[in-house]
């Protein structure tokens, strides 16, 4: 039966607090104390995680991390707000988590959120070619992508709104200018506008679905409980509603890593058609329709999805290059877009034209 997305309509609530990114134990005990105030200061642990790059990502607890209990607290980096809608982000958590498929959202706050610790560990990026694993990860999206909206409401996908904001601001801090030092081979403006409107013309008539997406499905947003044999997804700063074949080429170009990026590793046709016939399951089930899969369904999903992990690459460029501008995070986002850059223009042409 089609799930409705919606959460539970309770008030969420806001704390008046902003935490020094630099010195953030003293706001967080603040937040604390209204969360949790059973729990005393002089007991409070915090353990920084270092997956995020673009946040601050701290767990706080009275015991062990793995107690029930236990908070996360989300520090936002500096200006993400220009290209993340928060408001968005926390509604989206509260439609997964409605759903069974994320974390609680505990409070907001500032220059944050608070949320519920969702048990297990962050994903190794040599875990997704297991076929015990990926295929876990493709059952989850599928049940995700079948999240209904409610009624009434327009399934427009993120990606072209997304990606065109993403331009705006490239132009508006004059990135392409030589001043920008370490930017100076990006593609001009005007380049990457005409690139944006030829991926348009052409993805929006491959008929793939608008649906209920992540958008950001790389390991660090995927935890595994080896014990309980599942995924969850976690991070929603740009789940919206978007084509499915993105979501899907978007996780798969994510095979290749974030630190050490190694594209060999992008998954076999064999990987694939294994990968998409499980989602394919699962989304089906999902939606109350009948199960069983067509070799010409796998074909058609995965012609889908090597044309939109170029919109994917494209995407994340773009990001990047916003990121090099603003951000305060201790990252190589230079190397992120050069790397884009390199997968996205030598493959275009041959993946676009892969079935017209």
């Amino acid at each position: 039966m089609d799930k409705e997305l919606g959460g539970s309509g309770d008030q969420l609530l806001h704390v008046d607090i902003t935490v020094d990114e630099r010195e953030p134990r003293r706001g967080i005990l603040n937040l604390l104390s209204q969360l949790r105030p059973e729990w005393k200061a002089r007991h409070i642990q915090m353990k920084t995680f270092t997956e995020g790059i673009t946040n601050q990502l701290i767990g706080c607890y009275v015991g062990s991390l793995q107690d029930s209990g236990c908070v996360l607290v989300r520090l936002y980096g500096r200006m993400t707000e220009l290209y993340v809608n928060r408001h968005r982000e926390v509604e989206m958590f509260q439609v997964f988590h409605a759903h069974g498929c994320g974390p609680a959202i505990y409070c907001t706050f500032q220059n944050g959120i608070c949320y519920e610790f969702v048990q297990g560990t962050v994903m190794e990026d040599k875990l997704l070619q297991q076929p015990s694993i990926y295929r876990l990860i493709a059952a989850e999206m599928g049940k995700i992508h079948s999240i209904q909206p409610k009624r009434g409401r327009p399934m427009e996908p993120l990606l072209w709104t997304k990606m065109s904001h993403f331009l705006t601001l490239v132009k508006s801090a004059d990135c392409t200018s030589s001043s920008s030092g370490a930017l100076r081979e990006m593609p001009s403006y005007e380049t990457l506008m005409l690139e944006m409107e030829s991926l348009k013309i052409h993805l929006s008539q491959t008929d793939s679905p608008v649906v209920l997406c992540h958008n950001d499905l790389l390991t660090k947003n995927i935890i595994y409980n080896s014990q309980e044999g599942t995924v969850k997804f976690i991070d929603y700063e740009y789940a919206d509603y978007n084509y499915q074949a993105f979501d899907i080429g978007n996780h798969f170009n994510e095979f290749a890593g974030v630190t050490d990026v190694d594209y060999s590793l992008y998954p076999s046709w064999e990987l694939q058609r294994d990968w998409l016939t499980v989602y394919l399951e699962s989304y089906k089930h999902s939606t109350g329709r009948e199960v069983t899969v067509s070799d010409a369904e796998v074909m058609q999903l995965y012609i889908q999805v090597c044309k939109f992990s170029l919109a994917s690459n494209f995407f994340w460029g773009l990001w990047a290059i916003l990121q090099s501008r603003f951000s305060s995070i201790d990252f190589d986002f230079q190397r992120i877009l050069d790397f884009n850059q390199c997968n996205y223009f030598p493959r275009k042409y041959f993946r676009l034209k892969l079935v017209t």
